[in-house]
């Protein structure tokens, strides 16, 4: 009847992904075999309004975009989506790692040629990831809820009940959280986290040299805190400077000149003189971990489940590998003909999840610890641990590996 109130209708889906960030988009792009094999009805969840054709939208490169430092273990991960290929166009391969002290001797060399392989890693510019794995979901039968958020999550008998802000609601069969750390999804499910401030911030920018980087990442401890260069393609590098909480904003309000000549002052010439700065911004850092990463229907990833220091750039890799083990948990679970979202199929997965996880945090937080104290004796210590590491080629090799994600 014309004018009736007419029932709001649920929408049932097998996989709802809450977050279509690089997260989120590399789990799209990673069911698609399931979705094929299996008919399952995805569907992904993303807050920020997205180009209506990515693939005709052109990129823009831009010399403010953050980037992130794609480990080896994740650029076979990646193979394994059909994406690399892409990716790789705009991805500038780090074939060597210097680590150092400042004011100290001892120092830690890492080469792709020494461990046998094309690269130790690539850094790519977060904005071309996007696009790419964007491009890769388009050819997906996954349905978008874009731009719209989680309102209501609600445990119900088989998997959880979402009410959008658009007005919208959905049940789903396993439910993933891939929204960061800050939705308040997982504080309104009662998950809690555990939480440990380091009092410290990540300045991050873009950052022009004048000499050619020659695919060297380096990683320079300072008493103000560690500092990150990251080789981009042509002579720019992607800079992560660690300040003590509340230090950065000085140095955040600094001209450009300023800004450059207290960097070079702290790194030192090792890349020659830095040439320009692209916008500063930078966020606070803390170690959180999910208390409950999996419950029946619903699994935690990314941020949502666990973040990290930068020191080690391991955050997004952990995450890929995350994704990966998740959709082979939930194929072997689809083979035992379990339901979707059952606990023996997501306490696999967690359990697979567990010692990397651990291992992970262990190394990124002992290099924050190890460097972040100013002991007497300590940083003489340090030098001789850095010595050690570069003339102890077997540790220093097995080391290298399980960063680089080829072992866990």
């Amino acid at each position: 009847m014309l004018g009736a109130k007419q029932e709001k209708q649920t929408l049932s889906h097998d996989i709802v992904i809450v977050g279509g960030g690089l997260v989120g988009a590399s789990l799209g792009c990673a069911l698609a075999p399931l979705i094929e094999r299996y008919g399952w009805r995805v569907a992904i969840i993303e807050a920020a309004a997205l180009p209506e054709n990515s693939q005709e939208t052109p990129w823009q490169p831009s010399f403010d975009t953050r980037a992130s430092a794609i480990a080896e273990g994740s650029a076979q991960r990646f193979r394994q989506l059909g994406v690399w290929e892409a990716m790789q166009q705009e991805a500038a391969p780090i074939e060597r790692i210097h680590i150092s002290e400042r004011g100290r001797l001892g120092a830690a060399r890492l080469s792709a040629k020494e461990l046998g392989v094309a690269a130790l890693g690539h850094v790519i510019p977060n904005a071309w990831m996007g696009r790419v794995l964007h491009q890769q979901l388009q050819r997906l039968p996954i349905e978008w809820y874009c731009p719209a958020k989680v309102d209501q999550l609600t445990p119900q008998a088989y998997g959880h009940h979402l009410v959008l802000s658009d007005g919208r609601e959905l049940t789903a069969a396993l439910t993933i959280l891939a929204d960061g750390g800050r939705s308040g999804l997982k504080e309104q499910l009662g998950i809690s986290s555990r939480h440990h401030s380091y009092e410290q911030t990540a300045l991050i920018a873009h950052v022009g040299v004048s000499q050619p980087h020659q695919g060297v990442a380096y990683e320079r401890f300072t008493a103000e805190g560690p500092i990150a260069l990251l080789p981009l393609p042509g002579q720019a590098m992607e800079l992560v400077w660690t300040h003590a909480s509340g230090a950065d904003q000085a140095r955040l309000a600094l001209s450009d000149r300023a800004f450059l000549h207290q960097l070079q002052t702290a790194f030192g010439d090792r890349v020659g003189r830095f040439t320009r700065v692209g916008q500063r911004f930078s966020y606070p850092l803390s170690l959180v971990t999910a208390e409950e990463p999996v419950r029946p229907g619903l699994a935690v990833l990314g941020n949502a489940a666990h973040a990290l220091h930068p020191v080690a750039g391991q955050g997004f890799n952990l995450a890929l590998r995350s994704v990966m083990d998740l959709v082979e948990a939930l194929e072997q679970g689809a083979q035992h003909q379990r339901s979707l979202g059952d606990m023996p199929t997501l306490l696999a997965f967690e359990q697979r999840r567990a010692r990397d996880r651990a291992n992970v945090i262990r190394f990124s937080d002992g290099l924050v610890r190890l460097f972040g104290y100013s002991l007497p004796l300590l940083p003489h210590a340090r030098a001789a641990g850095l010595i050690g590491l570069n003339l102890i080629g077997p540790l220093r090799r097995g080391l290298a590996r399980r960063a680089m994600g080829l072992e866990r």
